[in-house]
């Protein structure tokens, strides 16, 4: 059975992408940190993992860039995920019931117009959407409430008190799915790739690039760029790029390789938009 790093416990968007990803078929180990995520399959605990990466409300992840790029790791594919806010608690209660809700700061922050209308209740932030969930069911929490996924509910047996309370309907993540090994994606099977590379901070060096991507007919779906800390003026580059002919991205892969420095593929498989 494959086991798979996720950030969070079970009950978190985390643990659905594993089960959306993978099937149930999985164990899970369930890490309280990216940091400790990387860990896990770096040190052979688990056999691949899957880490957010960036939101359609909240932007990038940034130091989860970094943690692929310095430690070397895979992507062997992606899934994206509708986010949807849900208000939990023990059976029995109503919103008026509630008087402190927890849950990741991010969460909170996507909910807070809900909340503007209950000004008796008191927001407070925490680690993990899904633990405030299992804190609130193994404690027998009453008066208190957290904003988790739907499958939260149905693991730690909590009702759902308000549905959907997120300000922003439309707000989706985007997970990567990481190893440590080249994964063996045939050409196939392969649409998008993820790049980095460096650039000196020179006039025209990034316009450069782009217009290979372009020229190459590929769409540029993503740029991030991280500074280098150790080397003042000089900047880290991750592109995401999607393509309809294998070739043309090949071509434009080597093209950059000559241009730019530091050239690494960090990932090359399948579009995980529909």
């Amino acid at each position: 059975m494959m086991k798979i790093a996720i950030q969070g416990i079970k009950g978190s968007n985390h643990h659905i992408v594993a089960l959306n990803y993978f099937g149930e078929n999985i164990e899970l180990d369930e890490c309280l940190s990216f940091d400790a995520l990387v860990n896990s399959i770096l040190t052979s605990k688990s056999d691949q993992a899957i880490m957010a990466l960036e939101n359609t409300i909240a932007g990038s992840i940034i130091p989860n860039y970094a943690l692929i790029d310095n430690n070397d790791l895979h992507i062997s594919g992606e899934q994206y995920l509708n986010i949807h806010h849900h208000l939990l608690a023990l059976p029995n209660q109503t919103i008026n019931d509630i008087t402190e809700v927890y849950s990741h700061p991010m969460a909170l922050l996507q909910c807070k117009e809900f909340f503007k209308k209950y000004k008796h209740i008191k927001l407070v932030e925490d680690v993990d959407t899904a633990d405030v969930a299992k804190r609130i069911s193994e404690k027998k929490l009453k008066g208190i409430a957290a904003i988790a996924p739907k499958i939260a509910a149905e693991i730690y047996n909590l009702s759902i008190i308000e549905d959907s309370i997120q300000t922003i309907k439309n707000n989706a993540t985007r997970f990567v799915i990481l190893q440590t090994e080249k994964p063996q994606n045939g050409i196939d099977q392969i649409n998008k790739s993820s790049l980095k590379f460096e650039l000196d901070h020179k006039r025209g060096s990034l316009a450069a690039i782009l217009n290979v991507i372009s020229d190459c007919k590929l769409n540029l779906t993503k740029i991030q760029s991280l500074p280098k800390i150790e080397t003042p003026w000089k900047y880290a580059f991750f592109v995401d790029v999607t393509f309809d002919n294998y070739q043309d991205y090949s071509k434009a892969k080597a093209i950059i390789e000559i241009m730019a420095t530091d050239f690494k593929i960090l990932g090359e498989y399948k579009n995980g938009r529909k």
